[in-house]
């Protein structure tokens, strides 16, 4: 543990996309991570290739890797050289199993790293759909205080209304 990798928790988080619903990282952007080339984790990834089911890894569309391009300007692969194939996203368990295909210590410590940060995020998106659910109750609150309020204002109507209507009454009493 001496010998520690430090990447920046924000460096990883940035590279944490969000494609076919799922949280994705991109074997281009682990690689640069890893300090290895995109086609040497490709390879280790080919080798073993039954590690690596469909909701652990796959390959990104056409589209979606235009789509990304557009958004986030990934035209190169860190290395000044431009993709020749379209990337491989890795799910959470798919960064996971990649540990155990890259034996290296930087690899090893930096899917720890990554493994927090997927921990974090999950535990973030929790939290805000918690106070998403707050706020949904603070509102029901709202609209029955709104009724509430409302109904008052109808009662105090209907009494002002009887006010105005009512007839003088006859004054009961000595008269002068």
């Amino acid at each position: 543990m001496e010998n520690e990798i430090l990447i920046s928790d924000e460096l990883i988080s940035n590279k944490i996309y969000f494609i076919r619903n799922q949280k994705v990282m991109l074997d281009i952007d682990l690689a640069i991570l890893y300090g290895i080339e995109t086609r040497v984790l490709k390879q280790a990834v080919k080798r073993n290739f039954s590690r690596f089911p469909a909701d652990f890894m796959f390959e990104l569309s056409k589209i979606e890797y235009d789509s990304l391009r557009s958004q986030f300007v990934i035209l190169k692969n860190g290395r000044g050289q431009h993709q020749k194939y379209l990337p491989s996203a890795f799910t959470e368990h798919g960064v996971l199993m990649l540990s155990s295909v890259l034996k290296s210590d930087k690899a090893i410590q930096t899917n720890i790293q990554i493994m927090r940060i997927f921990t974090k995020v999950r535990q973030m998106l929790l939290d805000n759909t918690e106070i998403k659910i707050d706020i949904l109750q603070i509102q029901k609150k709202l609209e029955n205080h709104d009724k509430n309020i409302e109904l008052v204002f109808s009662y105090l109507d209907e009494l002002s209304d009887k006010k105005e209507n009512e007839q003088p009454r006859t004054k009961i009493g000595y008269k002068k």
